[in-house]
């Protein structure tokens, strides 16, 4: 789950084309990554976590 949520915070802050909008993230490294932006990767980043892991699961590499 938190591997999935890494790369889509990568993936967003490459793909997303206007941000910066909302209040800013106190992180220095995510500089111009606003809370707006970051909670929608991190959204994305579980639906997709919950996929892997329940794909894992039906397919015996996890129990």
């Amino acid at each position: 789950m938190a591997i999935c949520n890494i790369i889509t915070i990568l993936i967003g802050r490459y793909a997303i084309q206007v941000r910066g909008l909302g209040p800013s993230v106190p992180i220095s490294s995510l500089e111009g990554f606003g809370l707006p932006e970051l909670l929608a990767t991190t959204s994305l980043g579980h639906i997709i976590g919950a996929g892997v892991i329940i794909g894992l699961n039906s397919i015996g590499a996890i129990s």
